[in-house]
């Protein structure tokens, strides 16, 4: 078995927001992060692809030339047991809590809803925070009654299909699409695990896959795919549907906003979770 490449990457606070891009941009996955006494910011990545680690790495040093990076290698087969040293479970809204398959028999879910995810090295656990926001916003959603048992959802760009499981443990039936291949299959992993595949269906593609349109979209991807696929996202919003846009920086949320604004919708309700941003649309 290969050894993981593992990347320590340090940027200047001031290069934060634009470090992180770089990271969502190539990264579909979560990493490590910590604010050094310094008051630098220092990232955590662990890479599989030596190809793809260079890709990674051009695309870092075109948006931040200062970032300092080092690199070193660990066993691939301690991956598993590292997850465990570090992995936590994580409240999400008020609903919703991400826990990883050990902890199924030990946690106290204190009434929530838990969302098992097998840790993965490609996939995210829902630490990262544009996963954890956009959850949040279905929670809340459910919360208001705006999001109801029977509904149908749809999950654009799915990754660990987190959304769609979440969706579906609130009795909703739908369909999660992810342009990865390793996504689609880490999807339909997470949806036997949480015992939802049958209100869960997993496939290959992108908003234009299907021609339905459902009572819940979902889109948890970057801010200039959300702007080149509006005219999509909207057309599978069904008649009194509600749209949930996440995946973009707090500086990115005018400029998608104004997107979906162009096509006839209202201005949106904005959730905001640090330097990270959701856009609701709750009845089109």
């Amino acid at each position: 078995m290969e050894n993981l490449i593992k990347l320590d990457i340090t940027v200047p606070e001031e290069m934060q927001d634009l470090a992180t891009v770089a990271l969502v941009t190539k990264l579909q996955y979560g990493w490590e992060e910590e604010t050094l006494p310094t008051g630098d910011i220092r990232y955590r990545v662990y890479i599989e692809n030596p190809a793809f680690c260079e890709e990674f790495l051009t695309e870092l040093r075109t948006h931040v030339p200062e970032a300092r990076v080092e690199r070193d290698e660990v066993e691939n087969q301690n991956w598993a047991m590292a997850w465990r040293e570090f992995f936590t479970p994580v409240k999400v809204g008020g609903l919703f809590m991400v826990i990883a398959p050990w902890m199924v028999d030990t946690i106290d879910l204190e009434g929530r809803l838990p969302i098992i995810i097998e840790p993965k090295t490609a996939f995210g656990t829902g630490h990262h925070p544009t996963t954890a926001l956009c959850l949040a916003c279905v929670s809340k959603l459910a919360e208001e009654g705006r999001v109801r048992e029977g509904m149908r959802f749809f999950d654009i760009g799915t990754g660990s299909g987190i959304l769609g499981i979440g969706c579906a443990k609130l009795g909703l039936k739908g369909l999660g699409v992810d342009i990865d291949t390793l996504a689609v299959e880490n999807s339909e992993e997470n949806r036997v695990i949480n015992d939802v595949a049958a209100l869960f269906d997993v496939a290959k593609g992108s908003a234009d896959y299907t021609d339905d349109t459902f009572d819940v979209v979902l889109a948890n991807i970057l801010a200039q795919p959300l702007k080149d696929l509006a005219t999509e996202i909207i057309a599978r919003v069904a008649s009194g549907g509600c749209l949930v846009l996440s995946g973009l920086l707090a500086t990115q949320a005018d400029s998608v906003e104004e997107a979906y604004v162009a096509q006839g919708l209202p201005a949106a309700r904005r959730e905001v979770e640090g330097e990270w941003a959701a856009l609701i649309w709750e009845r089109l």
